[in-house]
């Protein structure tokens, strides 16, 4: 029995493994996520079993347990299942998760890595998430924890000066807001990048002190990845401008 477990990128469907896809032409049952593109599904084998399992903020379709359940049924009866899950698996996909339950069961597994929307989103939005002289690092947080609240690691993420980019923490804003704002940061670029990589993607940009009222202008709702730092601030300013702002970040040599 196998478990295969496949990262399908941050929505683009061309934005999918070479490998990721091999493994679905040969599928005989796919558990997938609504953050998989629908279309992925039609490279799997015409009598391969299709379930729809994901979850969305405040609509779930099947709890974590009933997931992990559905894995080892499925592979007992077909002998194997691929599941499918948006972005990457290992990085707030739970994956491991269904990885550890689906060993306990004698099951062995297959990973297959997918492109995570916390880089990838922010690149296709024109957003480096490093860049000499302003950035030499990044953090990936989600914005919602097990217990629903915030993750107290932004608020230490707040104090560097490394790029953030928060997943899932749309119905956070206004509480990551007010961390940076306690931090002196009002000034902060911030960007928020909605259905990222797709066609309908939609950004918007600005600072700690303006985000909210742009976003309310701007429709831009959850799921959104949000990228704070330098960095965000880069899609808006000229060649002249960026050369002044790497100027200026850069530690003088006096």
């Amino acid at each position: 029995m196998k478990l295969t477990l496949i990262g399908a990128g941050p929505g683009d469907p061309d934005l999918i493994t070479l490998k990721a896809l091999k493994a679905l032409q040969k599928a005989k049952v796919v558990l997938y996520d609504s953050l998989a593109h629908p279309s992925l599904l039609d490279h799997c084998p015409a009598e391969c079993v299709k379930i729809l399992v994901g979850k969305r903020y405040g609509k779930t379709s099947c709890g974590q347990d009933d997931i992990n359940q559905l894995i080892v049924e499925y592979a007992q009866q077909y002998g194997e299942v691929v599941r499918l899950k948006g972005g990457d698996s290992f990085i707030f996909g739970r994956g491991y998760e269904e990885l550890i339950y689906a060993q306990q069961h004698g099951i062995s597994h297959e990973i297959i890595p997918g492109i995570s929307s916390s880089y990838a989103a922010p690149a296709l939005a024109g957003i480096p998430l490093t860049s000499r002289g302003l950035s030499e690092s990044f953090w990936v947080i989600t914005g919602t924890t097990k217990d629903h609240a915030l993750s107290r690691d932004i608020a230490v993420a707040a104090q560097s000066t490394a790029t953030v980019v928060i997943l899932m923490g749309m119905h956070k804003l206004n509480e990551i807001i007010d961390i940076y704002a306690n931090a002196g940061k009002v000034d902060e670029p911030i960007a928020i990048i909605q259905n990222g990589s797709l066609e309908h993607q939609n950004v918007v940009t600005g600072k700690i002190s303006n985000i909210e009222p742009l976003v309310k202008i701007s429709g831009i709702s959850s799921p959104a990845v949000i990228v704070i730092g330098k960095v965000a601030a880069l899609p808006d300013l000229s060649f002249e401008e960026i050369q002044k702002m790497i100027k200026n970040a850069e530690p003088s040599n006096d």
